[in-house]
């Protein structure tokens, strides 16, 4: 099972880089075909993206609550969705506070749950050297979530979907990312200097999706392709039926049978958030600004119940 934990992880860990490269290059082609101020393919190619993240966290009760307990897991639900429901209200009502505050708890959970499914593919192998979380966390988690929104063409961006966001940095946009892109290349050449090539290649290409791709697209590809999928592979390692499939070899199986449930998730998420966009004199736009409110909110709840996984993860 071991061997083909890394096989899949590797797997996963391959097709994120070639999802972030693809954005990359899409991105530069159509900005020159339609125009860098065309939105309607970014936000399309964002929901997509977004829509493919999701599921990743409907499962957090299934690696934190004991079995067959209907009533700790009601309650757990009941809680969840609370905690997710205050998080909306707060972001819609206080929206700079509440976006800086999304902000800074997605990129630590980013980081820390980008260096724990690394750290599980170290677990099973001898021969590498050791990750420097102190530079591999901050850079792989702030990079993909900061640059994007202090670039120039975040103005735009956030226009559309919501412009009272526009100013979040309080003037302070080039100081941030002048910080973290510096922080960002210190990292990518303690990591070349130490031989972990691969997570230099990692923060290269999350340093180019931050610099050279819309905003809309940058945290969505992030968010679906990268995070959302590395965090589903570590979920293979926790349920039992993908145990199964894993010690079988059976690899993409284990893969779908850690998303599947999570589907409904998707549905509820677009359910909501296209409810809550009803009342918008623009469907798309609104639609896809209440999309990222419902996720960032979710990712409250998540990034706590998930810190156990990490914790064991990093040990």
């Amino acid at each position: 099972m071991q061997e083909n934990a890394v096989r899949l992880f590797n797997k996963v860990r391959n097709f994120s880089s070639a999802a972030v490269a693809a954005a990359i290059f899409l991105s530069i082609l159509f900005s020159g075909l339609l125009g860098k101020e065309s939105m309607g393919w970014q936000i399309s190619c964002a929901i997509v993206a977004l829509a493919i993240g999701i599921p990743h966290g409907a499962l957090d009760h299934l690696i934190t609550l004991p079995k067959n307990e209907p009533k700790k897991m009601a309650l757990f639900v009941l809680i969840y969705v609370a905690v997710a429901v205050i998080a909306v209200i707060g972001i819609l009502k206080f929206n700079i506070i509440g976006f800086i505050f999304v902000l800074l708890m997605s990129a630590v959970h980013f980081g820390i749950g980008d260096a724990a499914f690394i750290n599980e593919i170290d677990k099973r192998s001898t021969s590498r050297a050791k990750l420097l979380r102190f530079f591999y966390i901050p850079a792989a988690g702030f990079t993909p979530v900061f640059i994007p929104l202090v670039n120039s063409a975040s103005t735009d961006a956030l226009a559309k979907v919501n412009s009272s966001l526009i100013n979040w940095h309080q003037g302070l946009d080039q100081e941030i990312l002048v910080v973290v892109t510096s922080f960002a290349v210190v990292s990518i050449v303690a990591l070349l200097i130490t031989r972990r090539v691969r997570e230099a290649i990692d923060l290269i290409l999350l340093l180019a999706l931050a610099l050279f791709t819309p905003p809309l697209i940058a945290f969505a590809v992030y968010f679906g392709c990268w995070h959302a999928m590395r965090h589903t592979a570590r979920l293979t390692l926790s349920l039992p039926l993908t145990k199964q499939n894993l010690s079988e070899g059976k690899l993409n199986k284990a893969f779908l049978n850690a998303v599947i449930p999570g589907l409904p998730a998707l549905v509820g998420t677009f359910a909501v958030a296209g409810g809550l966009a009803l009342s918008g004199k623009d469907f798309t736009d609104e639609f896809f600004w209440m999309a990222l409110v419902v996720v960032w909110a979710l990712t409250v709840p998540h990034m706590a119940v998930t810190a156990k996984l990490d914790k064991a993860a990093l040990a």
